[in-house]
């Protein structure tokens, strides 16, 4: 049996990440730092999970848990699934830091020293900066951070250092854009908190809502880091994870209203971008000074950068290694669906 250990086991990602693995037939070694959810709590019981207890910001801890548990089931990893990190628009550099480059630091050096066989880092679509985009593909675009924010400043130092530390067979990354879907902690209930709070769907700058918002389905960003542990083709790519279908952000929100809140009329205004920087700037400053997870309010700089560009990627390696698999891809319609009777 194959066996894959992955970070962030208890996130939204990560959940759905351990979820994909034992369907295939693996053993999941599962990083938790604080509570296992429910569904791994259960996986443990039934024997095809074994809970790793750990923060990463005590590396030697969780290497001595994982290297007992591991010991104890005479288990070679496999494959090492990194999803935990600080994924937020606000926070200190040096949380950002310690969280998303120094512990993929530590577990480059924990693959090669207990020969991994594949380490598969979730980055983000953010590592192309927050500008306009004409649908090129990962080969095509150069990664920036221009919202000199230390969430892309850290993926891309991350990226750049997995690279740089293990040969191309020992690596995939996967760059997700928007997660959406079932269970979303962050994403959707923020954009419903504003939506419950406004008669309008607010935009800014040029685009008037009329943007691409690239969308991600949890599922299909598990099944991309699956298939980049599990598929010699992803040896060395950095893939992006993102729908096929082309929504704009005026269409995102209007799709979670119509789930969410269906019986309130929204009309959407469109404000100037200056307005939203002087908004922008002031909640991110606060919310940095008080290192919040999360803004104190909406939007802050980041978040209005990111939904007044035209984030038109491509998912051209994605599209292949599915067809590959054999793996059909969850679809705008089928998520939709699933929220409609699950909600959060």
């Amino acid at each position: 049996m194959p066996n894959a250990f992955i970070t962030g086991a208890a996130g939204f990602i990560g959940e759905n990440t351990a979820r994909e693995f034992i369907e295939h037939g693996w053993h999941v070694f599962a990083l938790v730092h604080r509570k296992a959810s429910p569904f791994l709590a259960e996986m443990a019981d039934s024997g095809r999970v074994t809970l790793i207890r750990g923060d990463l910001k005590n590396f030697d801890e969780i290497e001595r848990n994982l290297t007992q548990a591991t010991n104890e089931r005479q288990a070679k990893l496999d494959v090492i699934a990194h999803c935990a990190g600080r994924a937020s628009d606000v926070g200190r550099r040096s949380e950002f830091r310690q969280v998303n480059f120094e512990s993929v630091k530590n577990l480059c050096e924990m693959t090669s020293r207990m020969d991994v066989g594949r380490f598969v880092f979730i980055s983000t679509t953010d590592v192309y900066g927050m500008r306009d985009f004409n649908g090129e593909s990962e080969n095509e675009l150069p990664l920036i951070n221009n919202a000199r924010n230390p969430y892309p400043e850290y993926k891309i130092a991350a990226e750049e250092w997995i690279k740089k530390t293990l040969p191309p067979e020992r690596f995939s990354i996967i760059r997700p854009a928007a997660v959406w879907g079932v269970g979303d902690p962050t994403l959707t209930p923020r954009i419903v908190s504003f939506l419950k709070s406004s008669p309008y769907i607010i935009h800014f700058g040029k685009w008037l809502g009329q943007n691409r918002w690239p969308l991600a389905h949890v599922s299909n960003v598990a099944a991309g880091i699956y298939l980049a542990g599990a598929m010699s083709e992803a040896a060395g790519q950095a893939i992006n994870v993102l729908d096929s279908e082309i929504t704009t952000i005026d269409d995102f929100y209007r799709m979670i209203a119509s789930i969410y809140l269906p019986e309130k009329k929204l009309r959407s205004v469109t404000l100037p971008m200056w307005l939203g920087k002087m908004l922008g700037a002031a909640i991110s400053t606060i919310s940095n000074v008080l290192n919040l997870d999360h803004p104190v309010a909406d939007p802050s700089l980041y978040a209005l950068y990111s939904v007044s560009r035209n984030l038109d990627f491509g998912n051209g390696q994605m599209v292949r290694l599915f067809e590959r698999a054999g793996h059909r891809a969850i679809t705008r319609e089928e998520g939709l669906e699933q929220l409609r009777y699950q909600r959060f």
